[in-house]
């Protein structure tokens, strides 16, 4: 089903519509909460596009939520990059659901006791300053949510090492041990915990935990923490706080403070569910409460999807950084050149499951070719260039081409292409002694020239290694279109630029940063680094494309005329030359090569 279509069809678009029928909820709220922890990457874009598009189709909105309650792996860097990320992935489709919160609105205290209702004062109107919701806004209120519960006999204070937690936890088969500091009194936790938070004890001596069921057959039910001591210095609170409240209780308040309604995520939290449903019950809290949902998350071949992965590749240097455009990253796909609606396209297309499944890259590339085929302006480049000297062309002479910017879309227009004496082919488009079925330039034979004439190769030059660096031919000046001969059939027809007026690049190559379909199973012993493909890039610093790419803002993408899809970056190469990354080829050469090489 395409963008243009009113709504797509899964099973948690059925719930929510199911919902809205019966009366179980009278609007919609979503939200996509990631930890900024390091960049965006496209099963992000998976969660991303859900979660805003029911927001869109049923007339609801999506929060953006900092999950930000672990300061030691935070960064103000990963969150100013998440902003761009979504903002990019969702201009002009559904960055209107976008819910924001007003620049310094947070709950308050009284909130435990349902006095007041958060959500009712989020703010959408436009011209007002605007910022995501951060969990960490909530730290106020989230301790006086645990106080609550301390206050019910329902957590307390422990004293066991990290180790100790872990070891006493037991196994899904094996029931766990009571933490011996269970039973503490009321008054001595409550104690204890007003001291954590006023940072009387050292990293890792105390938590505050949950009294669930020790002997629960769900792992994450015996007594899962809900906050320890860290004196860390936090990206958004500085230096306020020195405990912080762990994921499974951050998670489910700030879905209840934000007024979620369906609490959207991956298949590995449905065993996360159950402590996520006892928290909010064990608050008697007041208004209706929010319900988690499970989907399959995005497994993609060729890459790895793990942040800490991704981060030991940036940090190793195996790759130039989070936006490496080999990355599986949103920053590396938009600085590849990925359309934001091909990401969309393949989010739709892959479609929303409850089993587990990988996802082919190759879909991936084929939503991109199809979104760019139809907006990308065709120009020509020689990536590999060879001098071919037209010999019967006058001397000096220049004179103006008509090309069409796009045959998908005329309304593109044309553009003007400089032809002269001397111009660049392809090294790839002569061969002095052709293989069988080659139908470009060789000694004796004819070509067309794409928008140009018909040429002849009549001699060739060579170094001293019998490299061939020249070719020397003569055309018919009649073949050109509107010309007496322009009607002449030649079997082939090679792409050009003008020596004279072609601007010279640095044009990168980019293909899959690994060799095998999943590089993060290591079942066999391999370390997954060991599969990190040598040929994922090539740079060529000698590559002329036509004139008209001077001026393009960065990000622009080109189709070179037979050659695939290119990327203006906003860097610049080892010479100072502007840089054309590789976006994608024109048709799938991967899988092939892959067969003939098995």
């Amino acid at each position: 089903m395409s963008e243009e279509n009113s709504r797509a069809s899964d099973f948690i678009r059925d719930i929510i519509s199911n919902d809205l029928q019966e009366g179980k909820r009278t609007s919609i709220i979503t939200r996509f909460p990631p930890e900024p922890n390091g960049y965006l990457h496209i099963g992000h874009a998976k969660s991303i596009c859900l979660n805003f598009g029911i927001a869109r189709e049923f007339n609801g909105v999506c929060h953006i939520r900092m999950d930000d309650t672990n300061p030691v792996k935070e960064d103000e860097e990963y969150v100013d990059s998440i902003q761009q990320d979504i903002r990019w992935l969702l201009t002009g489709w559904a960055e209107d659901r976008i819910g924001l919160k007003k620049v310094g609105e947070t709950p308050q205290p009284e909130m435990v006791d349902g006095k007041e209702d958060f959500h009712a004062k989020v703010c959408e109107e436009k011209g007002v300053a605007l910022e995501p919701f951060y969990a960490s806004d909530y730290f106020e209120a989230l301790y006086h949510f645990a106080l609550k519960l301390i206050k019910a006999g329902k957590a307390y204070v422990c004293d066991l090492s990290p180790e100790e937690v872990d070891q006493m936890r037991g196994a899904p088969d094996k029931p766990g041990q009571e933490s011996p500091y269970r039973n503490r009194s009321i008054e001595e936790n409550l104690d204890l915990f007003i001291r954590m938070k006023n940072g009387e004890f050292p990293d890792g001596s105390r938590t505050l935990r949950a009294k669930v069921d020790m002997s629960s057959p769900n792992v994450w039910m015996r007594d899962p923490l809900i906050y320890r001591i860290r004196h860390a210095s936090h990206h958004h609170t500085g230096d306020k706080w020195c405990i912080y409240p762990l994921y499974d209780f951050a998670h489910c308040i700030s879905d209840y403070i934000e007024g979620i309604t369906h609490s959207i995520c991956t298949l590995e939290f449905v065993v996360h569910r159950a402590i996520y449903d006892w928290f909010l019950e064990a608050l008697d809290l007041p208004r209706q409460l929010p319900h988690q949902y499970e989907f399959a998350r995005l497994n993609l071949t060729y890459t790895v999807m793990s942040k800490r992965k991704l981060l030991a590749l940036v940090q190793q240097g195996k790759v130039s950084g989070w936006d490496d455009p080999r990355m599986p990253t949103i920053a590396g796909m938009r600085r590849r050149g990925y359309p934001a609606s091909s990401l969309r396209l393949f989010c739709e297309k892959i479609g929303v499951a409850k089993r587990e499944n990988v996802i082919d890259v190759s879909l991936l590339e084929f939503c991109v070719r199809e979104q760019l085929n139809k907006t990308a302006l065709r120009v020509m480049g020689v990536l590999r260039p060879l001098k071919v000297v037209i010999d019967n062309y006058p001397e000096g002479k220049t004179e103006e081409l008509e090309a069409i910017n796009n045959p998908e879309d005329l309304s593109a227009g044309t553009r003007k292409l400089l032809f002269g004496r001397e111009i660049y082919i392809e090294q790839d488009d002569f061969r002095e002694v052709p293989p069988p079925k080659y139908y470009r330039l060789v000694p004796g034979k004819e070509v067309r020239l794409r928008y140009a004439y018909i040429i002849k190769c009549e001699s060739v030059v060579k170094d001293v290694d019998g490299n061939v660096i020249e070719v020397h031919c003569t055309y018919d000046p009649d073949s050109k279109a509107g010309g007496p001969t322009a009607g002449r059939k030649v079997k082939g027809t090679i792409h050009w630029v003008s020596v004279q007026h072609a601007v010279k690049h640095e044009v990168r190559l980019y293909d899959r940063l690994f060799n095998v379909e999943d590089p993060a199973d290591e079942s066999d012993g391999t370390d997954w680094m060991s599969h990190l493909n040598p040929n994922s890039l090539e740079v060529l610093s000698e590559s002329y494309i036509e004139p008209s790419v001077v001026g393009a803002a960065p990000g622009t993408v080109f189709q070179f005329e037979r050659m695939g899809y290119f990327a203006l970056d906003s860097a610049k190469g080892q010479q100072g030359e502007p840089v054309f990354n590789r976006t994608v080829t024109l048709r799938d050469s991967w899988a092939k090569a892959q067969k003939k090489n098995s």
